[in-house]
């Protein structure tokens, strides 16, 4: 079970390219076969790459077979299972060992087992594919209470981002993965009428940051338009609910919708690898996945023998959010 933070660096066309060549649909593929090469265009080719090499272009700047760029055992699908080492060993002998075990959930547990207390109020939330869904609806909103709100970046990081935690009403409950509509006071001045819900990837596990089950945690970025001739920010121009949202304080109260989503959720079998990809905010929904495999105590945790992969970017390196929590 391995969480291996990556570092992504976008690449220019200068370093790597790809061409294609499109068929029309009228174009008809024909086989030709090898044509042989004489032993002067084979002299000739062998003399290229010879030039190639000395100019230092294609040499390997690690030894090869030291699998420090790429371990396939452990990083690929071999997933520790030390069957590279089999196979090159063994060449064509090679055998595939017999599968382990399956994983047995007893009512009682054996003699020298070892049992720890785990979380596990909430599990049933998702079991057989039920899932939580709309205890609230945009039309008749229910009411969360704010317990706190933080500061995720630093001051060298461009614009603001709050974590925002919420106390729900009892029986509102969500999973990873879900989102939260929120609906924001006041009125829209073009219409007269009531905010649209905005919908927000909820950013903690279905026990909250408090692990009570009645909590839930938002990752806002606070959306300003700032005058390009100026340099000013435009209030006309702010995002109304986030900016509603990064500024409310501990006790106000917001009026929420939901949860929904079905889709963007952890695998049901837990020995799948969990790739991650996003940029600022777009992590929300990925903190809860790493709490959940990582950080709390639960069965979910204990059974997933996966690999979670995880890529984020961000313009700064103060801009890292959860930093403290990833590093952990």
């Amino acid at each position: 079970m391995k969480f291996l933070p990556i570092i992504a660096i976008s690449l220019t066309n200068a370093y790597f390219s790809v061409a294609f060549s499109p068929l029309s649909a009228s174009s008809t593929k024909i086989f030709r076969p090898p044509t042989k090469i004489s032993f002067k265009e084979e002299n000739e080719t062998l003399d290229k790459t010879a030039r190639v090499k000395k100019a230092g272009a294609g040499v390997a700047t690690l030894p090869l077979g030291n699998l420090l760029l790429f371990d396939p055992n452990e990083q690929g699908k071999f997933q520790g299972t030390n069957f590279l080492e089999l196979r090159t060993s063994a060449g064509a002998a090679f055998v595939p060992p017999p599968p382990p075990a399956a994983t047995i959930i007893a009512e009682i547990p054996p003699a020298d087992a070892i049992v720890e207390d785990t979380e596990h109020f909430l599990e049933h939330l998702d079991v057989d594919g039920n899932l939580p869904l709309n205890f609230a609806k945009p039309q008749a909103p229910a009411t969360a209470t704010v317990l706190g709100r933080a500061k995720l970046i630093t001051d060298d990081a461009p614009g603001d981002i709050e974590h925002v935690v919420l106390r729900l009403p009892e029986g509102f409950h969500y999973v990873e993965g879900q989102s939260l509509s929120v609906i924001p006071p006041g009125t829209d001045p073009k219409t007269g009428r009531n905010h649209k819900p905005r919908l927000y990837s909820i950013a903690s596990t279905r026990y909250g940051d408090l692990l009570d089950g009645s909590t839930i945690s938002l990752c806002v970025r606070r959306a300003e338009y700032y005058d390009p001739v100026t340099g000013i920010v435009d209030p006309a121009k702010k995002g109304v609910c986030s900016n509603f949202l990064c500024d409310v304080k501990a006790g106000d109260v917001v009026s929420v919708a939901g949860p929904v989503g079905k889709t963007m959720l952890l695998p049901k079998d837990p020995t799948k690898d969990v790739i991650m990809i996003a940029t600022g905010t777009g992590i929300a929904p990925f903190r809860g996945f790493m709490h959940r495999l990582f950080m709390e105590n639960t069965l979910a945790r204990h059974m997933f023998g996966g690999t979670a992969w995880l890529v984020l970017g961000v313009p700064v390196s103060g801009g890292v959010l959860y930093k403290e929590e990833f590093d952990c």
